[in-house]
């Protein structure tokens, strides 16, 4: 006899047959997200290397266990230009792994070690990270809570990469080695056929141009996310305006050969700086950017 997760799978599947395009949205619990946030801000600043970052990551393996399919783990040691072995940990959430079709949403789950945005108080404190990390992450756990209550008719995986924000971003070194090492270790099973990455999404004056390599390397998928967004009634937050192109953890994966894009609202004064606190983030945004993603699994379930 099948799962019970399978027979819910099928279930849905066949309501969603049966009432095509009114079958309804699930629904994203925003105040639930926000308290992910809280959760990780309590572990402390989630820098690689140190007893803060080996706990959160062993927290978001458990609540992933609890709600996906199947978890993947990648564990690594990561050398690091300095020299130090940095253990390094990707959560892989996968939900129905028979399906022939995937697609991908991602965040990265560390924090950066020394606050050195232009606008730091302190460029040598740790960035606590509730909007530059926690978002992301807190849109990815909400999301598992709703394909767990409602199981997808497609494949959905929910990405946690390390290592993002470690070290120098103008000189490339330490910095996307998460993203990295999953394009060079991708799971079994068919490629994505698109990845979504949500990185500053919690903003309380949320706002998301197109991202510049977004728009560059997987155009069309922009398209589709942007008319969802605008469909669903968020036109106002996902703008029809550029932005500027940003080296992020969507780019590795571009380079993979996955069409990938970067939800983010990078117009955000307390990035890189020690006031990344919870009082700069909202449920209601995270509420936004969560609606759209599952909007999204639900156009692929129409599509199949």
């Amino acid at each position: 006899m099948g799962s019970l997760k399978s027979v819910l799978s099928i279930a849905a599947s066949l309501l969603l047959a049966c009432q095509g395009e009114q079958a309804p949205p699930r629904p994203f619990d925003g105040a639930q997200a926000f308290s992910y946030v809280e959760s990780q801000l309590a572990f402390g600043p989630r820098i690689p290397g140190t007893p803060e970052h080996q706990a959160a990551g062993h927290w978001l393996d458990s609540l992933m266990r609890q709600r996906a399919d199947a978890v993947v783990l990648q564990d690594w040691l990561h050398v690091s230009r300095e020299g130090d072995s940095l253990p390094m940990r990707n959560v892989l959430g996968r939900f129905n792994l028979d399906a022939p079709t995937r697609i991908l949403f991602l965040a990265h789950w560390d924090t950066r070690p020394k606050a050195d945005g232009p606008k730091s108080s302190d460029p040598n404190a740790p960035v606590p990270g509730a909007n530059d990390g926690g978002s992301g992450v807190a849109v990815l756990l909400g999301i598992a809570d709703a394909l767990r209550a409602l199981p997808p008719s497609t494949g959905v995986d929910l990405l946690l990469v390390d290592g993002e924000d470690y070290g120098i971003f103008a000189e490339k070194d330490d910095v996307l080695i998460g993203s990295k090492y999953f394009a060079d270790h991708p799971p079994d099973g068919p490629t994505p056929r698109y990845a979504i990455l949500f990185d500053l999404v919690g903003d309380l004056n949320q706002r998301f141009p197109k991202e510049g390599n977004s728009l560059i390397g997987a155009p069309d998928v922009v398209k589709e996310v942007w008319d969802a967004a605008r469909q669903i009634g968020y036109g106002h937050v996902f703008v029809n305006a550029t932005g500027q192109a940003i080296i992020d953890d969507h780019v590795p994966l571009q380079q993979a050969g996955i069409p990938a894009i970067n939800i983010i609202d990078f117009d955000y004064q307390y990035w890189h700086t020690p006031e990344d606190t919870i009082d700069k983030i909202s449920a209601a945004s995270l509420q936004a950017v969560g609606e759209v993603a599952l909007e999204m699994v639900r156009l692929e379930e129409r599509r199949n």
